[in-house]
């Protein structure tokens, strides 16, 4: 049997246009893993019936939230549609450095500053939906939604796909299951990265100190 190593947790950042399946791809791999948890959001936005806060989001005034943001206590932030959105710092930290992998829902402008602030620690992946008709069905077919609504969207998508090559990994989401299953053995050779195994060397150590021969 294998030692259990000691090792840092590792950041999945999964980034998609909307429509694409980013949701429920990253949750049927959190219900999967259960050493990985879903990075929970600062944001200015009022809490909608149901939510709970430190479960769904936390929830904070703009002055707070700012003070956040200006005090570097946010890994990453954005205003989307006028409200604020965050990454709390000390969270993700002490996640990594108790060996817990965390996994991030957020856009390529998020994955930037989560690259930016621990490029060690973020492994980026970009869905890409299995056709450009199945794209526009998903983002179109919503009953009630203005013209432009619809055309704010479709921009979006685009503005979103131009950005794939900044990431590590691509996947096409044209099977559920297979792209869960790709997503998570990226997620397996993450955890193996001589980097991240603090344990290593130690064991290295131990094992070039056994007994001599003869």
């Amino acid at each position: 049997m294998s030692p259990a190593l000691e090792r840092r947790g590792v950041g999945l950042v999964v980034t998609a246009p909307s429509g694409a399946g980013k949701t429920t791809v990253t949750r049927k791999l959190i219900a999967l893993e259960p050493a990985l948890a879903l990075s929970i959001s600062v944001t200015t936005r009022r809490p909608r019936p149901g939510e709970r806060e430190g479960v769904h989001y936390y929830y904070r005034d703009r002055e707070a939230f700012c003070r956040l943001a200006e005090g570097g206590a946010l890994l990453e932030w954005a205003e989307v549609y006028g409200q604020g959105y965050g990454t709390p710092r000390a969270a993700v930290e002490a996640s990594f450095a108790a060996g817990r992998d965390v996994a991030f829902d957020i856009d390529w402008q998020g994955w930037r500053q989560l690259r930016r602030a621990m490029p060690d620690d973020m492994v980026g992946v970009f869905l890409l939906p299995p056709s450009a008709s199945a794209l526009r069905e998903r983002l179109v077919g919503r009953a009630g939604d203005s013209e432009a609504d619809i055309a704010r969207r479709l921009a979006a998508a685009d503005e979103d796909l131009s950005h794939w090559n900044e990431y590590d990994y691509v996947l096409v989401n044209d099977d559920l299951e297979a792209c869960v299953a790709a997503l998570r053995s990226i997620l397996a050779a993450a955890r193996l990265a001589r980097s991240r195994q603090a344990g290593l060397a130690a064991f290295v150590e131990s094992l070039q100190a056994r007994p001599r021969l003869g």
